[in-house]
C-alpha cells in the first residue's frame, strides 16, 4: 500500500473500507490554470494528469463510469460567494476562460460526465451525488487537483454521502510537497483508502 499507510494513530484511526462493487472514476479540475507556468495557480503537476489519463483509459476498457470536474463562474462572480471571496485568483476561471479548459492530453471522450462546479467538493452544489445514486454506485476513484483543497472536499463528502472513497495518491497532486502528504495520511486516516496507481488497477482488473 502507499507510504500514507506506514504511519498510525496507535491503531485508533487504523480501519479500512473494502472496494466498492461498482466503482466509478472521477477526475477532479483537471483544468490548464494548473499546467500554465504563467498562471498563478500553476502547481507543477504534470506527472498527475498522466496517472489519471492511464486509469480513464482503462476505466474506458472496463465500462466503468468516467466524472471529469471543472470550474467556472458567472462574469460578475455571484455564484462564487465566499470562496471566490477569499481566493481572488479564482475570478480568473470566469466562464469560457482559456485556463479554465482542459490541459494538452485531456480530450472529453463522449462517453464521460463533465461536471463544472463552483465550490471546493464535486459534490456541493452539483447533480453528482443523484448521479452517481442513479447509476447505482458504491464506490468512487478519486484523481485531481489539489489534494489539500478539492480533492479532500470531495473525499469527504463522498463519505458522508454514503460511496466509498478511493484517492490514488499517484494522480493527485498540490502545489507542495507537504500538504499532499499530510492530506493523503488524514484522508487514509478517516475518510477513506489511498492508494497507488498500480493498486488502483489491480482493483479495478479483479
Amino acid at each position: 500500500m502507499s507510504n500514507s499507510k506506514e504511519k498510525s494513530y496507535s491503531g485508533v484511526l487504523d480501519g479500512h473500507l473494502p472496494f466498492g462493487k461498482k466503482p466509478a472514476l472521477i477526475l477532479i479540475d483537471f483544468i490548464q490554470a494548473y499546467f500554465d507556468p504563467e498562471c498563478q495557480l500553476y502547481a507543477g503537476v504534470e506527472d498527475t494528469l498522466t496517472s489519471a489519463l492511464r486509469l480513464r483509459e482503462l476505466a474506458h476498457q472496463l465500462n466503468i463510469p468516467v466524472i471529469l470536474t471543472n470550474v467556472a463562474y458567472q462574469p460578475n462572480f455571484a455564484d462564487g460567494g465566499r470562496f471566490v471571496q477569499k481566493i481572488q485568483i479564482l475570478k480568473e476561471l470566469v466562464k469560457g476562460s482559456k485556463i479554465g479548459g482542459w490541459p494538452a492530453g485531456l480530450i472529453e471522450n463522449e462517453k464521460d460526465i463533465v461536471i463544472t462546479k463552483q465550490y471546493p467538493s464535486a459534490f456541493f452544489g452539483t447533480t453528482l451525488s443523484s448521479t452517481l445514486t442513479a447509476m447505482g454506485i458504491d464506490c468512487l476513484i478519486l484523481t485531481g487537483l489539489t489534494t489539500s483543497g478539492c480533492v479532500r472536499a470531495t473525499c469527504v463528502d463522498a463519505c458522508s454521502y454514503g460511496f466509498i472513497p478511493y484517492v490514488i495518491s499517484d494522480a493527485c497532486g498540490d502545489r507542495h510537497p507537504e500538504p499532499h502528504k499530510a492530506n493523503l495520511f488524514d484522508m487514509q486516516a478517516k475518510y477513506a483508502e489511498v492508494v497507488t496507481e498500480l493498486e488502483a488497477i489491480a482493483l479495478l482488473r479483479k
